[in-house]
């Protein structure tokens, strides 16, 4: 018999409210309404426009109960390490702010002032970004976190908005750099170091439990029956990485999108000198696993520039852009995309062009030229993370499975395929959508493991299998890349 599911699955551009229907040792996925997303510019600040993301979630669950189909739950999940915070009467405090606000920097400095880098990372295992929950915080006004009684990250603001219920889901609150991924819990020390409040962070909570159900208003409003809520996985990695259609061991995965998570499954967090010193980062999975990874800045380049060209009235699809750069020339222009300045919005072809100058290199000419640097170096970054992998694991790795919006861009797939030079797996491409709703009935008891759910996604979707090509030039071009990395 089918059951049905609803995910919200927020982006950092874009937002989806998804049915799926499990049936018969099979999923499918059906998009029931997709709304933009994006910071909100105000003041010279960027925020989140989370009121509009209630509505548009509203709007979604209207469209579901409009299918009449009895649907047995719903969860959000989110990207990391943004929050919401909450006054003492409940209502949510403004702004939400942003992880790209310049605001982050002033927090790092005065984090430092507390608390130094070697004990952060050996309480938490997070990489160094200075995006990340631990520096928005401490750049806080201390008036509005004294106004604070609770704070929420995105996806389990979602849920409780859904819920009524206030819960941390462990793979989001693992983002923060404020978890303990050894006790499982928000870490005493650094939440004193800083002056937080440990009362302030609700409490945490392993992915895939049941919070509650609809809330008698929102059910009223959208016209649903009160199902269930359920933190799967609030991190959308998280919920990404539980569908990957992966058997076996000796597998990396690789999470495409805005950013690029590249990482293995792991029993338990490396978090040592060699791991910190490599900026690896040990978030948390289902079940308690730890996704040894690393974030990269990912596809996050292309995307604003195809953002810059368009306010030149230079209109192109990313199939487009992906053509022009299959048609321009090899390894003319690369970048180490982990340099700073491309984190920040605006300008970005202007801040490639200003890379290739100060490392002695031919600029781009062409937007084909332009999209063919950013994709061979998101692959040649790859290579120098694989490598560091293995080496913190001791393990080689066999094989590559890329999930994730950006596994529809072949061309990027391929060179990456050539970089490694090891096999890589695309699809599905809605992984996590997927893991979001596996993860729910694994919880209701409609699956009976994460392996069973990840044999419900090889049951269900094709995969396509890349391999290795021009190794030869790959390995002239990494070695040429390697030298754009060093301080």
């Amino acid at each position: 018999m089918a059951t049905h599911y609803l995910a919200c699955d927020l982006g950092a551009e874009s937002g989806r409210v998804m049915l799926a229907t499990l049936d018969g040792g099979g999923i499918s996925l059906e998009e029931l309404h997709r709304f933009p997303n994006g910071p909100v510019k105000h003041g010279g600040s960027l925020h989140w426009n989370i009121e509009g993301l209630f509505a548009e979630l509203k709007t979604g669950l209207k469209k579901a109960a409009e299918r009449k189909l009895p649907i047995a739950s719903i969860s959000t999940d989110s990207w990391g390490v943004d929050y919401v915070l909450y006054d003492a009467d409940g209502k949510m405090m403004t702004p939400v702010w942003h992880y790209r606000d310049a605001r982050t920097t002033q927090g790092v400095k005065n984090a430092k002032t507390r608390v130094d880098w070697p004990t952060i990372y050996s309480e938490t295992g997070i990489q160094h970004m200075v995006l990340n929950t631990i520096y928005q915080l401490a750049a806080e006004p201390h008036e509005r976190l004294a106004k604070a009684k609770q704070l929420l990250l995105i996806g389990d603001a979602f849920n409780h908005y859904c819920s009524g219920v206030a819960k941390n889901e462990e793979s989001l609150a693992s983002t923060t750099q404020l978890y303990n991924p050894r006790t499982k819990t928000w870490s005493k020390k650094l939440l004193a170091a800083l002056g937080l409040r440990e009362e302030m962070f609700a409490p945490v909570v392993p992915s895939g439990t049941r919070l509650g159900r609809l809330t008698p208003e929102l059910a009223a409003e959208v016209g649903l029956p009160q199902i269930e809520v359920i933190a799967s996985c609030s991190h959308d990695t998280g919920a990404a990485v539980a569908a990957v259609p992966a058997s076996g061991e000796n597998w990396a995965y690789l999470s495409s999108g805005t950013w690029s998570l590249m990482g293995v499954e792991w029993p338990e967090p490396v978090i040592s000198y060699q791991g910190r010193y490599l900026n690896f980062t040990n978030e948390i999975g289902f079940g308690g696993s730890v996704r040894l990874l690393k974030n990269i800045v990912g596809l996050w380049i292309l995307q604003e520039c195809k953002r810059d060209w368009e306010k030149l009235d230079k209109h192109f699809d990313y199939a487009t852009l992906t053509k022009l750069a299959a048609e321009a020339p090899p390894f003319v222009s690369l970048i180490n995309p982990t340099d700073p300045r491309f984190l920040a919005p605006d300008n970005m072809p202007a801040k490639i062009v200003e890379f290739c100058k100060e490392t002695g290199q031919r600029t781009p000419v062409s937007t084909g030229a332009f999209v063919r640097c950013v994709l061979e170096s998101l692959a040649l970054f790859y290579r120098v993370t694989l490598r560091q992998l293995e080496m913190l694991t001791s393990r080689r790795i066999e094989k590559l499975h890329i999930v994730g919006g950006g596994s529809q861009n072949l061309l990027l797939n391929q060179f990456a395929a050539n970089s490694l030079q090891i096999p890589v797996i695309i699809g599905p491409t809605e992984c996590t959508a997927l893991g979001n709703v596996l993860v729910q009935a694994i919880a209701l008891g409609h699956l009976p493991s994460l392996a069973a759910a990840r044999e419900v996604v090889r049951n269900s979707f094709e995969v396509k299998t890349l391999k290795p090509q021009a190794v030869v030039e790959w390995d002239a071009a990494f070695d040429r890349f390697e030298k754009l990395l060093a301080p």
